[in-house]
C-alpha cells in the first residue's frame, strides 16, 4: 500500500462541529442527532458518503496513474504495466511514504468488457506480491509467494456478468467489479546486479485482452485527459469536490462497479437520497442547505478512525490496522484505509506498524539519539521479509550521507553479545563499528514505519498480537 499512502492526522472534529453547533453530532459521537431538523437525512448523507469514499478515490487514483501516453515511472495507459525501475531518493516527492524494499509493477485494467490475461513469469523463489484490488478496494485475489508460490502463472481476469470459454491451462479469476488495480511488487536489494535482475522480471509480466492472446499484440498509446488535475494529490481533489459532483460520480461507478450482497440494507437507506445503484444520481433528493457541510463532516469522520477505530491498535507508541483488504460492511474502515493507505494488502501479506512518538511519547526529532532493540531471537516475525523506513515530517525521505532511507537485515546487522540487535537511529553516524545498523535522521521531526511482509500468523506474531514492535528509546 505504498505507493499511494495519505498520511494524515487530525486532532478531531474541528471545524465542521462548529460550525453546525456545539450539540451537533451523531448519536455514536455521544451528541444528540436531534440537534437540526434534517439531520437524519444529514447523516445519511455523510453514511453514503463514507460507503462510496474508496470507490470515488480509486478512480480518481485511476484517472491521473493512467493519463499518460506511453508507460512511464508509475504512470502507464489503461491496461499497460508501469514498472519502477529504481527506488526513490530524497528528492523524490510524487507520494508520500514510499518504500524502498519492493519494485512496483502495476496495471490497471476494466475488465468490463472483456477479460483480461495476466501472465507471471516464473521469479525464482524472490519473494514477489500481486494482489488485485477491485473499485471497492476489496483485495479478491493475492498471487505471490503467500499463496501461489512464485513460478510461472497465467490468470484471466474476468467482469462482472462475464460468461465464456478460456484457453486450456489459463486460471479464471473473477473480479468482482469492472475497475481493477494490479499493485505488484517483487523483492529488490537495491544493487546494480539485482536492479537488473528485477528488471528482466517486470519485463516478463505481461497483460493483454483476451481476444489478442497468444497473437502479437502491441498495446495502443494512451490518450491524454488535459482536464485531469495531475499536480494536486488525489485525496485533497476528492475532498474538494461538492457533495452533488461527488454523489454524481459515485452513482456512475456504481454501474461498472457493482456493490456487494451484504451492502443491500445500506443501499436501501441511501435510496431516500437519490443515490441507487444503475441510475444516474437524483440531485434534487439532496437537500442544499447541508449538502456543502457532508464533505467535511463526513473525512472529520474518517479522520477519527486514528483514534476511535476498533480495527486500529496502538501498542509501544506503534499503530496499525488489523483489518486491511478485506473490511465486509466496515465502511467506515474502508473509507480511512482508502484515505490515509490506498492500495493496503491483505493483512496477511503485509503490516505496517507506524509510530509518531518515542517510549517516553514523545515525538521523534533529530536533536536526540534513539536506540530500537529487538531482544534476542524476536526481530519481527515474517516469512517475507522487514524493514525499517525513516521519514520527514511530511512523510518524504531523508537525505543522508550514506543514501539510506531503511534498515533491514540486507545491511548484515550486528548482534550484540547476548544476541539481540540494536538499530541506531541518529542524525549523526555511530561509529564505523555501528554503522550496518545504523538508520540516519534529519535534524529535526521524523517518523518511522515498520514494513512486514507475509507476518507469520502462529506465535510469536503481530497479527494475534503475541508479538509487539517495542518502542524506540532516547540513547543514554
Amino acid at each position: 500500500m505504498d505507493i499511494t499512502r495519505r498520511f494524515t492526522l487530525t486532532a478531531g472534529l474541528g471545524t465542521a462541529f462548529t460550525a453546525l453547533g456545539s450539540s451537533y453530532a451523531r448519536a455514536d459521537n455521544g451528541i444528540a442527532p436531534e440537534a437540526f431538523e434534517g439531520v437524519e437525512d444529514f447523516w445519511l448523507a455523510t453514511d453514503a458518503y463514507i460507503y462510496g469514499y474508496p470507490l470515488v478515490t480509486m478512480e480518481m487514483t485511476r484517472r491521473i496513474m493512467t493519463n499518460v501516453a506511453q508507460p512511464a515511472s508509475t504512470r502507464a495507459p489503461m491496461g499497460q504495466f508501469a514498472r519502477l525501475r529504481e527506488y526513490p531518493n530524497a528528492a523524490f516527492r510524487d507520494v508520500t511514504a514510499p518504500n524502498a524494499d519492493t519494485l512496483y509493477t502495476i496495471t490497471w485494467l476494466d475488465v468490463g468488457k472483456e477479460p483480461m490475461v495476466l501472465s507471471l513469469p516464473d521469479m525464482k523463489d524472490r519473494y514477489c506480491l500481486f494482489p488485485m484490488l477491485d473499485g471497492w478496494t476489496e483485495v479478491f485475489f493475492s498471487p505471490g509467494s503467500r499463496t501461489t508460490g512464485t513460478g510461472a502463472q497465467t490468470y484471466a481476469i474476468t467482469g462482472p456478468g462475464w460468461r465464456g470459454a478460456l484457453p486450456a491451462g489459463m486460471t479464471e479469476v473473477k473480479a468482482p467489479t469492472a475497475l481493477v488495480w494490479i499493485l505488484g511488487r517483487i523483492y529488490c536489494t537495491g544493487t546494480p546486479e539485482d536492479y537488473a535482475a528485477v528488471h528482466a522480471l517486470q519485463d516478463r509480466c505481461r497483460v493483454v485482452p483476451l481476444s489478442a492472446w497468444g497473437k502479437d499484440y502491441t498495446p495502443p498509446a494512451g490518450t491524454v485527459d488535459p482536464a485531469v488535475d495531475m499536480k494536486t494529490a488525489v485525496r485533497d481533489q476528492v475532498n474538494r469536490m461538492d457533495t452533488a459532483a461527488y454523489f454524481t460520480l459515485l452513482a456512475e461507478l456504481l454501474k461498472a462497479n457493482p456493490p456487494a450482497a451484504a451492502d443491500a440494507s445500506a443501499l436501501a437507506r441511501f435510496a431516500r437520497l437519490g443515490l441507487v445503484p444503475g441510475k444516474d444520481f437524483d440531485a434534487a433528493k439532496l437537500d442544499a442547505d447541508f449538502a456543502k457541510r457532508i464533505p467535511t463532516v463526513a473525512n472529520d469522520r474518517i479522520m477519527l478512525q486514528f483514534k476511535i477505530g476498533k480495527s486500529v491498535k496502538t501498542v509501544n507508541g506503534w499503530l496499525f490496522d488489523t483489518e486491511t483488504g478485506v473490511y465486509g460492511t466496515d465502511y467506515l474502515n474502508r473509507a480511512f484505509i482508502a484515505a490515509i493507505g490506498l492500495g493496503a494488502n491483505l493483512v496477511k501479506d503485509a503490516v505496517y506498524p507506524m509510530s509518531l512518538k518515542d517510549a517516553n511519547g514523545d515525538s521523534y526529532d533529530g536533536a536526540s539519539n534513539y536506540v530500537l532493540r529487538f531482544p534476542a531471537g524476536l526481530q519481527p516475525p515474517v516469512r517475507g521479509f522487514w524493514s525499517l523506513t525513516l521519514y520527514d515530517a511530511q512523510m518524504f525521505f531523508v537525505a543522508n550521507p550514506i543514501n539510506r532511507y531503511s534498515i533491514s537485515p540486507r545491511q548484515n546487522l550486528k548482534a550484540n553479545p547476548d544476541g539481540s540487535v540494536d538499530l541506531y537511529i541518529q542524525n549523526q553516524s555511530p561509529g564505523a563499528d555501528r554503522e550496518s545498523n545504523w538508520l540516519p535522521a534529519p535534524k529535526g521531526k521524523f517518523n518511522l514505519m515498520l514494513r512486514m511482509y507475509w507476518p507469520t500468523e502462529t506465535p510469536p506474531s503481530i497479527i494475534d498480537g503475541s508479538w509487539e514492535p517495542p518502542a524506540a528509546k532516547k540513547a543514554g
